[in-house]
């Protein structure tokens, strides 16, 4: 099968009022919401991109996947000797559910309700150089949170790299478009995976596989696009205005260039805005880069420890 996209992220927490709040700020919007569970959706039609499940401690769960049709689903589930269900989620439609190498609950889905998109501001037309878009107008625009259009990707920090990777790709049908490697060129530790849609340009990554230097798989983040620069910038500063802990940015990273800024919710999980990313097909020559903090960025402030925590 190919994965189309990723779907949502699913975290456990101990405080649904505490994530629904920090999510608000980062400019997601309520979808559904329980006794025990809170979904969010983002302004694009997705019924929803986070969820997050109440519980005795905070944990990352798992995420879902968009699968290409239904048939898919059925290939996969044969595959993996399991089932097609109906979700019994908010949105509804059919899914199959598994655990990957590293024990992540994964969801690939299809067929789920869809809402209306939301409305979002033009992006900001930029006078740079030779290339002045913008002639007879200004740019005035008020504090706000972001404008988050989708979730673009999660990372992951894995225990079994090659197990990994080889699932993720073999399996789901993801196509590597960067790695990075470490004291030798053959030792690769990390992986950016993009949906192997053939000639279709997507996203530089949906899934990025990085070996965890203490052997616990877990989230690194999970990533949120938005409109432009400016709505990172807006967005960082409400959040700064709200007393949320900052992570790292403002920055452009090398794979995948996307302008970025991270930052942790309530429960110390790290979530990212970002603007302006690479776009891949199966053709794009595939990168390999020696893993160095300098490798993470093209510029941006100095790294600190708590970035990897």
């Amino acid at each position: 099968m190919t994965v189309q996209d990723i779907a949502f992220v699913r975290y456990q927490v101990t405080d649904l009022d505490s994530m629904e709040h920090f999510l608000l700020d980062f400019g997601l919007h309520r979808a559904a919401r329980s006794e025990q569970a809170l979904y969010m959706r983002a302004a694009d039609t997705s019924h929803h991109v986070h969820v997050s499940e109440l519980g005795p401690e905070n944990a990352t769960v798992g995420f879902g996947l968009h699968a290409g049709d239904a048939a898919d689903l059925e290939r996969l589930a044969a595959h993996l000797g399991v089932q097609v269900e109906n979700s019994p989620e908010p949105g509804g439609g059919r899914h199959v559910r598994f655990r990957d190498p590293d024990g992540f609950q994964v969801d690939v889905v299809h067929g789920a309700a869809r809402h209306a998109q939301l409305p979002l501001r033009e992006p900001v037309a930029m006078n740079c150089g030779s290339a002045r878009q913008r002639r007879g107008k200004t740019v005035r625009l008020q504090p706000r949170p972001s404008g988050v259009l989708r979730l673009g990707h999660i990372a992951l920090q894995v225990r079994d790299f090659p197990a990994m990777l080889a699932f993720y790709r073999d399996v789901l049908g993801f196509r590597v478009s960067d790695t990075y490697w470490a004291g030798s060129e053959q030792n690769t530790i990390a992986a950016f995976l993009h949906c192997g849609l053939g000639d279709q340009w997507t996203d530089h990554h949906t899934v990025a596989l990085i070996s965890a230097q203490d052997g616990r798989p877990r989230f690194d983040h999970a990533a949120f696009e938005v409109l432009d620069l400016d709505d990172v910038m807006l967005g960082g500063a409400h959040l700064q205005s709200c007393g949320y802990e900052h992570s790292w940015g403002v920055g452009r990273h090398v794979q995948g260039s996307q302008i970025f800024d991270y930052w942790r919710d309530p429960f110390g999980n790290k979530i990212e805005h970002w603007t302006d990313g690479d776009l891949v097909n199966d053709s794009t020559p595939v990168g390999h880069a020696p893993m160095s903090p300098d490798e993470l960025r093209q510029w941006a402030p100095p790294l600190t420890p708590e970035f990897f925590a």
